[in-house]
């Protein structure tokens, strides 16, 4: 059995989770964690609180010794580590000490030994501690003992000693109080010369470190190896203790093992005793540092996610790494990075497109949380069932926690005056919304950072944090009341904004993360009082109890702005399958909805189905697939148009970019969402040619081909009035979704000729355009024997049918969507301030 086994099976026997995550090598790197599990920094509130006299294991003398040489093992894989991590911290050392004698120096000689104070010294305390260990263990422990041997293992572990050299290190322990003593001060003059330095901060951003046999290297920054040192002292107090438990109470290395923990505790309280006077930190304006919110997010850093614990004080925003408590041991905070508030700078993107590779790998998750969830709950009791209902939960909690970190898609980027920047993910934008308030709101009170002790506020963070754990539905109990079913609605309109702008509205569903959680609106045309003509969004919902409502205004820069959010409480027996009509207000806006819930049982979310394309499909089923009567791309790219387009000279007569046009075009046919995205910034003459390329690609054309001969026959009546009575009654005969189409295509030409003195479209111009892509002549031979039309008089009436039309100052308002029970409305209409 090799001793990552025997680590193992150690763990297992004190029911001690081992999680298997090498996917990843992170800037912090403790192989021995999972052998000792006693990893901590310094605590806030004094030393661990560890019993006197340590609890031993409730075993045998030769399996309690055989546990020990696990714990050695361990002991050693973790100072190889550590050592490896102070000679990459130590590598630059020469380099910038010969530097400071020249005429440009990197870093002073005072500097070169304030930022590598005692780092030397704690080098060789742990080089020979660790050669030493090493050696005895060596020589006392066979590797791979036969069936007969495992009695002589035993007797070999008795035999050995290591108390001495324990004992040895801690008396030289005092090394790290000058370290810390010196810390800050060293982190200080790292940041500033990273600023003021492209030299040092390039070589301060990657500094390498080997990973023992294999070749892999981790990439760490100067800070990060600084603070290896902090998080390494608490330690050896914790390792000893760990091997006192395993070592038994007659061993030879026991009283020296005792002596040597006496001696690390004491250090250890004398450090935080020195520490507590630090805690008060004193602001600008007489202010204290308090911490104003913490939680959970995404951290991005160099491609990967990362879940982080955020913790935001007055002055400044620090990230953590998070690790749950083992047995007996308390919470641990690692700390990754904090930005100062002064200067900082927020920038928000409303949504990231997921790779390709992520978007499979999320609705496996998903598929297996729901199947894992939907489990019969285990009848067996005893041992068994109880064992088989932790592990099935611990799957649950993994999975949940794997979903976090995949499903974020909003972006928060943050830019400090220093050049640092770091960018977090949510999985809410109302979440986003929150925190980017939080943090505008101190930032622009002016407040002067003063440099953090950073051991100090990370040990902090476990007596002061707000959010316990991960936000992971499988810690909530559940309700009765919850909402388990299709969650509908339909947005109509929008008032109270204090200028005209382009407004979409977005809607958010908390529950379980088995299927998509948000959806949102197009946005509405440029105006003050928007309106989205019944826009319907379907959601479906397993565990939902809240509905959250965003009003974001679409600007012509890279970051958009929220003008009001609220929170709706759904209540499963107020809510039903008839629509029920709110008025919610958002702020300063308010939002006028409907809303209707189907409860039903669900399905397991399986892979995604590919999206219907929408170009060269038949447009009754397009817009029968998306519920509505004029299909998205239709109202799209009208909306865009209109928003920045109208006054585009030639507009819908000049070609756009053809590579622009592909892309939009494959967007729609794939994902509309990144359609609209795409559309915000493309080329405004791309968007009008993908409109035009829609209605030219279509099967059949807009205006029906058995109607192109009556609408030919009414170009001849000489009566205008005659004339406009018989196309508007031939209008009528259209198909539903075809009417609407062609008014709302029809109203929209109309605003674009109202500019022709700008753009240079008039009436006439739009119907030579758009008439041969909307009237389309019979074909003969597929079931039309009318009289045959001559090529030249089929141009003409292509055109003149669209400019009639156009020419039309009454004709019919174009409807967007099918029409909800208004009755229904009326009768439960009611009004929500929130």
């Amino acid at each position: 059995m090799d001793a990552y086994q025997e680590a193992v099976r150690y763990l297992g026997s004190w029911h001690v989770p081992v999680e298997f995550d090498a996917d990843v090598l992170e800037e912090h790197v403790f192989q021995e964690e999972a052998a000792s599990g006693c990893l901590s920094p310094l605590q806030a509130e004094g030393v661990v609180d560890f019993p006197d006299v340590p609890i031993q294991t409730p075993c045998g003398p030769e399996e309690m010794l055989e546990r020990r040489l696990v714990v050695l093992k361990g002991i050693v894989d973790g100072e190889e580590v550590y050592l490896r991590e102070l000679e990459a911290l130590l590598m630059p050392m020469k380099a910038l000490r010969a530097s400071a004698g020249t005429s440009q120096p990197v870093l002073s000689s005072r500097q070169v030994q304030t930022v590598f104070y005692q780092v030397p010294e704690l080098r060789d305390l742990h080089q020979s501690f660790c050669s030493g260990l090493k050696a005895r263990l060596s020589a006392h422990c066979q590797t791979d003992p036969g069936p007969g041997e495992q009695r002589q293992m035993s007797h070999a572990g008795s035999e050995l000693m290591v108390g001495d050299l324990f004992l040895r290190m801690v008396n030289q322990i005092g090394l790290y109080g000058g370290f810390i003593e010196n810390y800050e001060e060293a982190v200080a003059v790292v940041g500033k010369c990273a600023q003021s330095d492209p030299r040092f901060r390039t070589l301060a951003e990657s500094m390498m470190s080997n990973n023992g046999e294999d070749k892999a290297r981790t990439k760490y920054t100067f800070e990060a190896l600084l603070y290896k040192p902090l998080d390494r002292v608490t330690k050896t107090t914790l390792v000893l203790h760990d091997l006192l438990r395993t070592t038994p109470v007659g061993h030879g290395d026991h009283v020296a093992l005792q002596e040597a923990l006496r001696l690390s505790r004491g250090f250890l309280s004398g450090i935080n005793e020195s520490s507590r006077g630090k805690r008060e930190v004193t602001l600008s304006h007489g202010m204290k540092r308090q911490l104003m919110r913490d939680g959970f997010v995404v951290d991005v850093s160099e491609g990967e996610r990362s879940l982080r614990h955020l913790f935001l004080y007055t002055d400044l925003l620090l990230c953590t790494r998070f690790k749950h408590s083992t047995r007996g041991k308390p919470d641990q905070y690692r700390f990754c990075w904090y930005l100062p508030l002064a200067g900082l700078k927020l920038r928000w993107v409303a949504d990231e497109e997921r790779s390709a590779d992520a978007r499979p790998r999320l609705h496996t998750v998903r598929a297996k949380m729901f199947l894992l969830r939907r489990q019969p709950q285990q009848q067996a009791k005893g041992y068994r069932g109880v064992t088989s209902g932790a592990r099935s939960r611990k799957k649950l909690e993994q999975m949940e926690l794997m979903l976090l970190t995949l499903s974020p898609s909003y972006r928060l980027e943050l830019h400090s005056p220093s050049c640092k920047s770091h960018t977090l993910l949510f999985s809410s934008l109302y979440e986003l919304e929150e925190w980017r308030e939080a943090v505008h709101k101190l930032t622009t009170e002016n407040i002067e950072t003063v440099p953090p002790d950073l051991l100090t506020l990370t040990s902090a963070c476990v007596k002061l944090r707000m959010t316990q754990q991960p936000p992971l539905q499988i810690s909530i109990a559940e309700d009765k009341d919850s909402l388990c079913g299709t969650l509908n609605v339909a947005i109509h309109s929008a008032c109270g904004l204090q200028r005209p702008a382009c407004v979409r509205v977005c809607v958010e569903v908390d529950g379980h993360g088995f299927y998509d959680q948000q959806a949102q609106t197009h946005s509405s045309v440029h105006s003050i009082n928007p309106h989205w003509h019944q826009q319907e969004v379907t959601l479906q919902v397993d565990g939902a109890q809240n509905l959250r409502l965003l009003c974001v205004s679409q600007s012509d820069g890279p970051e958009d702005a929220v003008l009001g959010k609220a929170t709706f409480t759904l209540d499963s027996k107020s809510l039903n399958k008839r629509w029920r009509r709110r008025t919610l207000q958002l702020g300063q806006v308010e939002v006028t909805l409907s809303i209707k819930y189907s409860p039903h049982p669900l399905e397991a979310p399986g892979s995604t189905a590919p999206r219907q394309p929408v170009f060269c499909v038949p447009i009754e089923a397009v817009a029968q697939t998306e519920g509505v009567l004029v299909p998205h791309v239709v109202r799209c790219c009208v909306e865009e148009v209109e928003r920045r387009g109208l006054d585009e000279v030639g507009i819908y007569r000049i070609s756009g970019n053809a590579t622009e046009i592909a892309m939009l075009k494959a967007a729609f046919n794939s994902n509309l969402r990144e359609a609209v995205t795409r559309l915000r910034c493309a080329e405004v003459n791309a968007v009008s040619c993908v409109l035009k390329l829609y209605f030219r690609e279509l099967p059949e054309p807009l205006v029906p081909t058995e109607l192109f001969l009556s609408l030919a026959r009414t170009l001849d009546i000489q009566d205008v009035n005659s004339r406009l009575v018989s196309m508007l009654s031939l209008l009528h005969s259209y198909p539903d979704t075809n009417r609407h189409t062609f008014l709302f295509v029809m109203h929209h030409l109309q605003r674009v000729a109202e500019r022709q003195d700008v753009n240079k479209m008039s009436l006439l111009n739009l119907a030579t355009v758009f008439g041969p892509s909307l009237v389309r002549p019979p074909v003969a031979g597929q079931g039309h024997d009318g009289p045959a039309v001559t090529m030249s008089r089929e141009v003409v009436v292509q055109v003149q049918v669209v400019y009639r039309y156009l020419q039309c100052n009454n004709l019919p308002e174009a409807q967007i969507s099918a029409s909800r029970d208004t009755d229904a409305e009326e009768n439960d209409d009611e009004t929500t301030h929130m």
